[in-house]
């Protein structure tokens, strides 16, 4: 049985939806607060978080930027009773896989976690072992091992980012629009949302570039989405840099 560590501090919203997962095939732990989180990860090894965004004490944006940040790959879903777009990408540059809004259908929150689990255990862009070994600069990128690495130094991606980056290496001098990208990266199987893209360009040019604002590898098409340009490659005409992109980041989502 997956297990799945529920940290909510509503008694009654984690004893329903422990309830709920239980019936269909998981095996729910509870946490009221992230107190004993790192504890019960080590002891437990659940397979997936389910973090509230709003507890007192640290928060789940905090809890899971945490875990990130220590290299945590486990998969999280954040639950939010703010579900605004900014929460959202707050929610996704902290780390989060995916997020549902309170109120929802336990039913929702079971098809997400199974969509989850199922990109974290096959991520839609990620190749059989033996994809082969890319390096751009400093980097190697270890495609068939999922492993991005520097001078010997392992950055952590979540399986988001591993499937983003994969996907545009693949697709390396070839800019690709943000619908195909989640079609490649997060599939059919959860609704999804292309500032989604944005956010995890945004997260991989803080780590692979030198200047984010101006980046080097991971580069801007105007009006079409994004392109992955190896060391060899010249700048396409086409390409522009991150900085005003960035920005747009905090700009309310188009119609």
């Amino acid at each position: 049985m997956k297990k799945i560590l529920i940290v909510d501090d509503d008694p009654e919203l984690r004893q329903l939806l422990a309830t709920y997962l239980a019936r269909h095939g998981f095996d729910a732990l509870q946490l009221p607060d992230t107190r004993k989180l790192d504890e019960y990860l080590e002891r437990y090894q659940p397979h997936l978080l389910v973090l509230d965004l709003m507890m007192p004490g640290e928060d789940g944006l905090a809890a899971c930027r945490r875990l990130r940040a220590r290299g945590e790959k486990r998969p999280v879903i954040m639950l939010t009773a703010r579900d605004e777009p900014i929460d959202r990408v707050l929610g996704l540059e902290m780390g989060a896989d995916d997020y549902v809004g309170k109120p929802f259908d336990p039913r929702e929150l079971v098809a997400r976690i199974e969509a989850v689990l199922r990109r974290g255990a096959t991520p839609p862009a990620a190749p059989e072992p033996g994809g082969g070994v890319f390096c751009f600069g400093d980097w190697r990128f270890d495609r068939g091992a999922r492993r991005l690495s520097r001078d010997g130094s392992e950055s952590p991606l979540t399986s988001g980012e591993f499937a983003l980056l994969n996907a545009l290496v693949a697709n390396a001098q070839r800019p690709m629009r943000r619908e195909r990208l989640l079609e490649l990266t997060r599939g059919d199987d959860s609704e999804s949302f292309d500032r989604a893209i944005d956010v995890q360009i945004h997260r991989l040019r803080r780590l692979i570039e030198e200047d984010p604002a101006h980046p080097r590898y991971l580069q801007t098409v105007w009006g079409v989405g994004y392109v992955f340009v190896p060391d060899s490659a010249a700048t396409p005409a086409t390409a522009g840099g991150g900085a005003a992109h960035d920005a747009a980041l905090t700009a309310p989502p188009r119609a």
